[in-house]
């Protein structure tokens, strides 16, 4: 059967980066519990510092944000990584499979491990553990972006390798997962320096007042070279008109590019008819998550049934795994 699954960070509230460049492509990927999966990763989460408390604050905040943008839980299968312990297992079992050569050669690692004076082994196998979530499932469709093309590579060549020597002669246990690239590429912070990170402080949340995000809206960086509002823009380098291309209807993004670039409108009018439409798409996303918030034992009770769905296929795949290894019980 033909599977999708992905994963995102406990990180918290969904800003609008992730929530385009990745959950908004979820929520049309969907196409049922037993063949769409989607996972926060919290196990993941620990190769980074954190403090307990927060970790399981963000983590519901993650699951409530994946709910209210539009995650059902009867199209598809949402829980927590930690939830199904088979995805530490079957992580252990494709290290054995995997060369040393092959992860000191990612790139996230490279430049992670740049940065620190002691470099926890986690960094290091952590798209071992990817490979893991993904082939747990026996998952073959992997929505991800553009960075996460390399460890997907990884994926295939660890379901390879552990087909080749444990299926030798059979057709592949594992299939070899292929990306669906998500079409929306994650957008610049509104700072216009850096790709939207909370961590730069540079982010929407989804779940944020209006009166918050048209404060953050309003000073937000624009064609460096509009000084004056007679000055024509260029919406090509504009990092607002790149979100126009996400939230406005295609005959308004012709609107803008036109007064843009005709010197017709100021950078604040552009701004204004931004923030209604992204407004059309954040209030129904703020109305769902109000209602799951008023019920607060709502999510916790969605994200265990979902764990229980997950680990039934697990444990399945684990034990055909250990059965073909030699490690049946």
């Amino acid at each position: 059967m033909s599977r999708i699954f992905s994963g995102i960070q406990p990180s918290g509230e969904l800003h609008i980066g992730n929530y385009l460049g990745a959950v908004q492509n979820w929520v049309r990927l969907q196409e049922g519990p037993d063949r769409s999966f989607f996972c926060v990763v919290d196990l993941h989460a620990l190769t980074g510092n954190y403090d307990p408390a927060d970790l399981r604050q963000r983590r519901h905040d993650m699951a409530l944000t994946l709910l209210a943008a539009g995650l059902d839980p009867d199209r598809c299968t949402l829980f927590f990584q930690s939830a199904v312990r088979a995805h530490a297992e079957l992580g252990w079992v494709f290290n054995t499979v995997t060369p040393l050569g092959d992860l000191e050669r990612q790139v996230q690692f490279k430049d992670k491990s740049a940065r620190q004076e002691s470099v926890i082994t986690g960094l290091l196998t952590y798209p071992v553990l990817q490979a893991a979530d993904i082939l747990l499932y026996r998952a073959d469709r992997v929505p991800v972006g553009e960075d996460q093309v390399q460890h997907l590579e990884l994926s295939r060549d660890i379901a390879r390798k552990w087909n080749a020597k444990f299926r030798p002669e059979d057709s592949p246990y594992f299939p070899e997962p292929q990306a669906l690239l998500t079409p929306v590429r994650r957008l610049m912070g509104l700072d216009g320096q850096a790709k939207m990170s909370k961590s730069l402080g540079n982010t929407i949340g989804l779940l944020e007042a209006p009166d918050d995000i048209w404060a953050k809206l309003r000073p937000a960086v624009t064609d460096p070279a509009r000084v004056r509002k007679t000055d024509p823009g260029n919406p090509d380098v504009c990092n607002i008109y790149s979100m126009h291309k996400a939230f406005s209807p295609e005959p308004v993004q012709a609107e803008v590019r036109e007064n843009c670039s005709g010197a017709k409108w100021g950078c604040i009018d552009c701004k204004k008819t931004l923030f209604t439409h992204m407004e059309e798409t954040l209030v129904p996303i703020r109305t769902r998550a109000a209602q799951l918030q008023e019920k607060p034992g709502t999510v916790r009770e969605i994200m265990v049934q979902g764990a229980e769905r997950a680990r039934a296929v697990a444990e399945r795949t684990i034990g055909e795994v250990y059965d073909m290894m030699g490690l049946a019980h």
